[in-house]
């Protein structure tokens, strides 16, 4: 994973350019804001100096009401600044949010095998809503903040010189202090990212588990994790605040020694003629307008690095390769007859350890494939490679005469249907899950389904029928029916190429012997790959291939192979004794 750090300059072209209409809006907002705020600390001079002493009633008015309307338009620019800036912020974090969402959806299956659900969810949901302080009120605060102090700085120059060099150097030093600060905290925040998502994806799963840490008594134990996991994060921002608290105590101390010495040479300057008591307290009043915005950009600056950090780990993500690769996956499939071809096929999850090892063999249009064998013998790793899971390490797999690997995996995968072992179910109702593949189909379409599964052979006893609610992952429903429910699922989406991954395993025998029937409707025309360990599950299959160790030890029918009398017979004859 690239540790490439995104820049204030890459997030400007990404982030900040492609919305310069609306941050040039917030800037000229800002500007006008901020010469409002001269009005005042300016009006003070002409107030000590000339209106008090001269009694000048006519012109106190006219600074009272400069002044009062110079506050009115700082109210409102502030009003439009929040309301403009700050929207479209947590616009573009949604924006951003589904762009993140869309890209985590197109990475491979293993990138997911690699990665904790809850872990992405907080790189999904968290990490972008720095970007907040990008094109927010925080950007644009900092120009600002940066042409108020300029301005105040001219300004103070003119009143006078001597006082204004005096004040520059603990304001360097401040400068300096906060440079260093920021570098120190930008691995802060981003080691905040990973240990943030660690934390959620652990109670994440916590709580998808919570029945197993029930049974085996382990609710102190995972306690203990949850708690390791917030130190660590405690840890990780207690760092970042004792970084900024050492920034703001700096910033109060060499200020404070500012603020001190211009006292002693102010009131000196006042008392030698150099200096009026209205341009003194004009310089006072511009020198907190100076201040101000440099102490509150150390916040700011907080901000923009917790910002960057954010848009760093979000741009891991979005580098990364999709599956989908469109540059070479050219071939768009129209009609799909079915026929898949397996040659000299062998994969590997790690470098070095094959998993598969030269796999031949030929499903021919509508053909049943079983796939038998030992736990851990590759079955599902032939079914995975089928459906375009996985991608094969040497060898081809052909779909009607097209290299798989070329193919576009849409126009692929709109032709799958897939029936898993722990077959996954959305929270919702019973109707919802079997629509899934097909949102739009027919009140016909769903019932035929339905029927063809036997779903209804138990919704039919609910209440609310099909229209139950499930539970998270089907919680509510016993094995057999989440599998059922599956199953009409598969029908409903129709498929050409069908993979059933133990599909009948949580099934009582009554619940399979319907299964089987609507097995026997969902196969018919459709190329299937089956993975059985209830072998009698398999016996009307076109062709069984037994896997043992990564390889093809036998293959062919059912009574082909138990003729052989060699390791399918010996499976099939265990167990008919069990």
């Amino acid at each position: 994973m690239s540790e490439k750090k995104v820049t204030i300059l890459t997030a400007f072209k990404t982030i900040i350019w492609p919305r310069r209409n609306l941050v040039f809006l917030g800037l000229l907002l800002i500007v006008i804001s901020k010469t409002a705020s001269f009005v005042a600390p300016l009006s003070l001079k002409y107030l000590m100096d000339d209106i008090i002493p001269n009694k000048d009633i006519d012109f106190l008015k006219l600074l009272v009401g400069a002044v009062a309307l110079a506050i009115f338009v700082q109210a409102i620019t502030s009003f439009l600044l929040t309301k403009i800036l700050s929207v479209q912020a947590q616009y573009l974090i949604s924006e951003l949010r589904a762009q993140v969402q869309k890209k985590v959806l197109s990475l491979p299956i293993r990138f997911f095998d690699n990665a904790k659900s809850g872990a992405l969810v907080s790189r999904i949901m968290t990490d972008v809503e720095g970007v907040r302080n990008l094109i927010g009120t925080g950007l644009v605060q900092l120009v600002g903040g940066t042409i108020t102090a300029v301005v105040s700085l001219v300004l103070l120059l003119r009143i006078s010189w001597t006082m204004t060099l005096f004040t520059l150097i603990p304001l360097a030093i401040f400068a300096i202090i906060a440079l260093k600060a920021f570098k120190f905290i930008r691995p802060i925040f981003r080691n905040r990212g990973k240990i943030n998502a660690e934390v959620t994806g652990r109670l994440t799963e916590t709580l998808g588990g919570v029945r197993v840490i029930k049974g085996f008594n382990a609710e102190a134990q995972e306690n203990k994790i949850f708690e390791e996991g917030v130190e660590r994060l405690f840890q990780n921002v207690k760092k970042s605040l004792t970084a900024t608290a050492f920034m703001t105590s700096s910033a109060t101390f060499l200020l404070g020694i500012a603020t001190t010495g211009i006292m002693g040479i102010g009131g000196y300057k006042i008392m030698m003629d150099e200096l009026t008591i209205g341009e003194f307290l004009t310089f006072t009043f511009l020198l907190g307008l100076m201040v101000a915005p440099i102490v509150q950009m150390s916040n700011i600056g907080s901000q923009l690095t917790e910002a960057l950090a954010g848009l760093d780990r979000t741009e891991e993500l979005m580098n990364m390769t999709p599956e989908s690769d469109e540059e070479h996956r050219t071939t768009v499939l129209e009609d799909i007859k079915g026929s898949i071809v397996f040659n000299e096929v062998s994969f590997a999850y790690e470098e070095d350890k094959e998993v598969l090892h030269n796999i031949n063999f030929e499903a021919k249009s509508g053909d049943v494939i079983a796939l038998v064998g030992s736990s851990g013998s590759g079955k599902s790793t032939i079914a995975g490679l089928a459906a375009t899971f996985l991608n094969p390490l040497s060898g081809t797999i052909s779909i009607d005469g097209h290299d798989l690997s070329k193919v576009n995996l849409n126009s692929y995968r709109k032709n799958l249907g897939v029936v898993l072992q722990d077959e996954f179910l959305f929270e919702g109702t019973i109707r919802n899950n079997i629509l899934f593949p097909r949102p739009n189909a027919t009140e016909a379409e769903v019932l035929a389904a339905v029927e063809a599964a036997y779903v209804n052979e138990f919704t039919d006893r609910f209440e609310n029928g099909l229209e139950t609610l499930i539970g998270e992952r089907g919680v509510k429903l016993s094995g057999g029916q989440r599998q059922r429910i599956a199953i009409a699922r598969a029908i409903l989406a129709n498929p050409k190429i069908l993979i059933l991954d133990e599909a009948t395993s949580n099934l009582d025998t009554e619940s399979e012997a319907l299964i089987q029937k609507s097995l026997a409707t969902l196969t018919e025309g459709r190329t299937t790959f089956v993975i059985a360990h209830r072998l009698s599950t398999i016996r009307k299959a076109n062709q069984i291939l037994v896997i043992e160790d990564g390889r093809i030890a036998e293959q062919g029918t059912h009574d082909d192979l138990i003729a052989k009398e060699g390791r399918y017979y010996n499976l099939f004859t265990y167990q008919a004794r069990i």
